[in-house]
């Protein structure tokens, strides 16, 4: 299946994007995910949807040993491979589906806003848990089931276009969710909370971190950030096999 990031149109649109232009900086969640981030030097690093590079350069920069980004879409890769600077760092065209083809291990296993792409999150779990260390972690965000759960992913305005709520609604209903950004139909896979946890636990998984983010003070002047606060968009999961 074509990967949605290879569709011209919306990848231009993702471009513009702050977390595109600006890296790490630019990733309101960033602060918060950085903050539980395990110690990196002479780790090895898997990061899974590794997009644009951002984390994987930054496993590199904090001086990991290896750092393997994998991704389906093309263009992705294209923008990673030119921003690498580091010979310890590869990016390398797989999907997160077929986890089973890398025949190796890793200290850290990473992803940033891509397993709510991936139908099946237990197969994801299962393949994460074969390939960790011992004690290694699994870190991962997602958009929050909150979010997700009623499907249009879109505030519900007042006449005067003011924002009147954010709906939830089928909150239980973990089926596919059918939504548009920039006039371009998504594939998303709607969990509950519930089921992340559970999935992790069932897999022999301690669950060290549940993180909602909001957006850190230096971002609150962009339009629509102060908003934010009215609901999660965000979750963020840190756990370690144990």
């Amino acid at each position: 299946m074509k990967n949605i990031y290879d569709d011209e149109k919306f990848f231009d649109e993702y471009s513009k994007m702050n977390r595109s232009k600006e890296g790490l900086k630019g990733a309101g969640e960033w602060e918060a995910l950085k903050k539980i981030l395990p110690e990196l030097r002479n780790k090895t690093v898997l990061d899974l949807g590794s997009g644009y590079g951002w984390h994987s350069i930054y496993a590199a920069e904090q001086g990991a040993k290896y750092v393997l980004g994998i991704d389906s879409s093309e263009r992705m890769l294209a923008i990673a491979n030119q921003k690498n600077q580091y010979n310890n760092v590869e990016f390398k065209n797989i999907d997160i589906n077929n986890l089973s083809s890398l025949k190796a291990n890793f200290d850290l296993i990473f992803s940033s806003l891509a397993l709510h792409y991936i139908e099946n999150f237990e197969k994801v779990v299962d393949g994460v848990g074969a390939m960790l260390n011992s004690n290694g972690e699994f870190i991962f965000s997602v958009e929050h089931p909150i979010f997700t759960s009623e499907g249009t992913e879109q505030w519900a305005l007042n006449e005067d276009g003011s924002i009147k709520y954010f709906p939830v609604d089928k909150y239980f209903d973990e089926t596919v969710r059918e939504t548009k950004f920039w006039d371009t139909p998504v594939t998303k896979y709607h969990r509950t909370l519930e089921t992340y946890i559970e999935t992790l636990v069932r897999h022999g998984f301690s669950i060290q971190h549940l993180i909602e983010p909001t957006p850190p003070d230096s971002m609150l002047d962009i339009p629509g950030m102060k908003d934010e606060f009215r609901r999660p968009m965000m979750l963020i999961i840190s756990a370690k096999k144990i």
